[in-house]
């Protein structure tokens, strides 16, 4: 599996959402890490660099936010609340994955079976010194190793 791994804080998150950005290779970016390790917070950055205006927050309790991009949408997606595979197809999650826009997911073990193989996966470790490591998984047999755990 080819992944590239990224040490930063919050001074230097510009070039690090710039970085993931140009080595990402889908639009479906899956945000592994512990609650409070800055998933949100990364989020809001990739959403600037590709160009929303809009106020950028966590879709905890609408499980979906959307935004307007320069070339399309954003949907970004926190599943922490939802139950299993069957709640997110009773939303219709289908129809976000498979739309051809930017899709962030926070939480995306909770979709199970139906995590896309065509994304990227990056998963958070926050360090000793308060500063994270990224690692950027272009490809996503991860994906499927983790969705059988579930």
């Amino acid at each position: 599996m080819k992944s590239i791994e990224y040490k930063y804080s919050i001074e230097n998150i510009e070039s690090i959402a710039s970085a993931l950005l140009k080595e990402a290779t889908s639009k479906t970016l899956l945000f592994y890490g512990e609650m409070g390790v800055g998933k949100t917070t990364l989020i809001k950055e990739l959403s600037k660099q590709l160009g929303s205006i809009e106020n950028v927050n966590s879709p905890t309790f609408s499980i979906v936010n959307e935004y307007e991009v320069k070339d399309g949408l954003i949907y970004h997606f926190d599943l922490y609340r939802i139950k299993d595979e069957e709640e997110a197809l009773n939303f219709g999650i289908e129809d976000y994955l498979y739309s051809g826009q930017w899709v962030f997911i926070e939480w995306p073990e909770k979709l199970g079976n139906l995590l896309p193989e065509n994304s990227n996966e990056i998963e958070f470790i926050l360090n000793i010194d308060g500063s994270r490591t990224l690692k950027l998984s272009r490809e996503n047999n991860l994906t499927q190793e983790k969705a059988k755990k579930q």
